[in-house]
């Protein structure tokens, strides 16, 4: 259990791993399903009570998601920089395939979280119920988010930084910040609802920055891509 923990200390896990499931919850939720809205308002230009209220009806036909990403953390004076694909998808699996600078593999389904470093050609494997220990909420994502039961406030933020002047940003203020180790965090959305860019800043703050591109609803998933199997001679380090 040591060395488990000292690996995701090692790769900012921590940081990590809660980055991407505030992600999640995020754009699984926020995933707005077109058509929903009177076609003379574009959803951007709701009132920002009317904007949530949709976006808590606005996922039920979106099975999955997939984009091309970069990932930008930004802590004490230093930029770190990733990019590559990410899938998410309905029963709380993501699929996060880095290329750049360096490739590795971040890995939920229903069962288990996977972190894969092959330049180390190791394998970091936990049970999704051990991995609340790292506050790692994915059972959010196994039924509807209330995202009032996440944020405690919601806030237009359109000078937060420069968008496209069609698109919309909002500041959403976590329940239990101090908790979860961030203070808010900034969702831009096209006039489509597809979310361009996410960015949270933790409480110490330090920024973890998304932008998406080429994004793809409901791309049709082989169940494989959400399982992994380690190649000979791999390290294995499980949290029993």
């Amino acid at each position: 259990m040591q060395r488990m923990k000292k690996s995701f200390k090692n790769d900012k896990a921590l940081t990590w791993l809660r980055a991407l499931t505030i992600l999640a919850i995020a754009w699984i939720t926020l995933a707005m399903v077109p058509g929903s809205l009177p076609g003379s308002v574009l959803p951007t230009q709701l009132p920002l009570n009317q904007f949530i209220k949709a976006i808590q009806k606005s996922y039920h036909n979106v099975r999955a998601l997939r984009a091309d990403f970069e990932q930008t953390y930004v802590s004490d004076g230093r930029t770190r920089v990733e990019s590559g694909t990410v899938i998410f998808a309905r029963g709380g699996r993501m699929r996060w395939d880095y290329r750049k600078p360096s490739k590795k593999l971040f890995l939920t389904n229903s069962k288990e979280v996977l972190l894969y470093l092959p330049a180390q050609n190791q394998l970091n494997r936990s049970s999704v119920k051990k991995s609340e220990d790292y506050r790692v909420p994915f059972r959010l994502l196994l039924s509807r988010v209330d995202l009032h039961k996440v944020f405690s406030k919601f806030e237009d933020a359109g000078s937060a930084f420069k968008h496209n002047p069609q698109d919309r940003v909002i500041r959403a203020f976590p329940k239990h910040g101090e908790k979860e180790g961030y203070k808010q965090v900034l969702m831009e959305f096209d006039p489509q609802l597809d979310i361009r860019r996410l960015e949270l800043v933790y409480t110490d703050n330090s920024v973890m920055k998304f932008r998406f591109e080429h994004i793809d609803r409901n791309p049709k998933l082989s169940v494989s891509l959400f399982h992994f199997t380690p190649p000979p001679g791999t390290e294995v380090i499980a949290q029993h």
